[in-house]
């Protein structure tokens, strides 16, 4: 397996298991009566308290959107342009966006990285990490070279890991690509050998007819790959099929889960890429927390075959790490009740 991080990631400490769900059961409630944010504590402490002595620690939360173009958009297979990539890449850094209103809400940073966009936008608040300008049109040929495919990884994780030096340890992903819904049902299909018509859904919107056609090359691309050497190997798959951002993303969840913070995982394409994250990392799994269920066909699949249970299920289809800053809120709460609530012993009430 190629290796580009630099340093593992650790498993979190199972023997912690007993002593953080103690502190939970100790709190003035029924025992499971806060239902997921229980499950979500726990998650939360193990990653950032290690202990049940410790305090839940959510430090300067940061979503990161990777923005790249793709080659198979000439073919006409969303409802925009290519160049809607750039215009909303300047929306964000604006401040225009839905990602920003709710990132805004939550209060979360936000960081644009271009990951490689057909023409850059020159504005202060978008990092140049550029592999390219777009990929290749995978229904013809491979989206990128092994080495483009690499590198990304690499530059990925090491944007990631210097923000964790500076004191954040939780980063929510997300992205932006006209044509990366193809992009990233290619790479599912890939991941869990299954034909397109299982991946391929309508983005933001495409009518039945752009549908078939973009099934149709989806299938041809996955036809193309599977003649490739180590056609099943995850860089390789990347490579091949996927995109800028995502590759930069994955690399991106691998640096995040190697400092020991939380990933937030948003809909349908970056959930495919964290499905690549923990085929290359099985220990990132762990550090994953899985924000919403997108409208998306196949986001269910990526969800299953991660044993993933999103914590929202508002019909989103946007992408943009939405879904991952709406679900922030939820993980200030679950460390609250953590750290803030009574216990029975504390509180003088007869333990239930």
């Amino acid at each position: 397996m190629f290796d580009v991080f630099g340093g593992s990631v650790k498993a979190l400490d199972g023997a912690a298991v007993a002593s953080i769900q103690a502190r939970i059961d100790g709190k003035t409630k029924p025992p499971g009566a806060l239902g997921e944010l229980e499950h979500l504590a726990r998650q939360l402490a193990l990653i950032t308290a290690s202990d049940g002595q410790a305090p839940i620690k959510l430090e300067r939360p940061q979503m990161w959107v990777f923005a790249a173009d793709h080659g198979i958009a000439s073919a006409g297979v969303s409802i925009a342009p290519s160049e809607v990539t750039q215009q909303m890449v300047m929306n964000f850094a604006n401040g225009g966006a839905a990602i920003n209103c709710f990132c805004r809400s939550a209060d979360m940073a936000l960081t644009v990285v271009n990951a490689g966009m057909l023409a850059s936008v020159e504005h202060p608040a978008v990092i140049e990490a550029s592999l390219g300008r777009g990929t290749q049109d995978i229904s013809r040929e491979p989206a990128m070279t092994l080495e483009q495919c690499h590198a990304g990884l690499s530059k990925g994780a090491a944007l990631i890991t210097a923000q964790a030096e500076q004191g954040t340890n939780v980063f929510g992903f997300g992205e932006m690509g006209i044509g990366n819904t193809s992009a990233a049902a290619a790479v599912l299909s890939a991941l869990l050998q299954r034909p397109a018509s299982d991946t391929v859904g309508r983005g933001t919107g495409i009518s039945d007819e752009v549908l078939v056609r973009k099934t149709q090359l989806i299938e041809q691309a996955l036809e193309r790959h599977a003649q490739l050497p180590e056609a099943d190997s995850v860089d390789v798959i990347l490579a091949s099929l996927g995109g800028f951002e995502m590759v930069q993303m994955v690399g991106a969840m691998i640096g995040a889960a190697q400092t020991r913070s939380v990933v937030l995982v948003d809909g349908f394409i970056a959930t495919t890429a964290a499905l690549a994250a923990v085929r290359l990392v099985p220990e990132v799994r762990e550090y994953m927390v899985f924000c919403h269920r997108s409208e998306e066909q196949a986001h269910a699949l990526a969800l299953t075959a991660l044993q993933a249970r999103p914590l929202l299920d508002l019909s989103l289809r946007l992408g943009e790490g939405t879904g991952a800053a709406l679900a922030l809120p939820l993980l200030k709460a679950a460390a609250a009740f953590y750290n803030d609530m009574a216990s029975f012993a504390d509180a003088g009430v007869t333990e239930v």
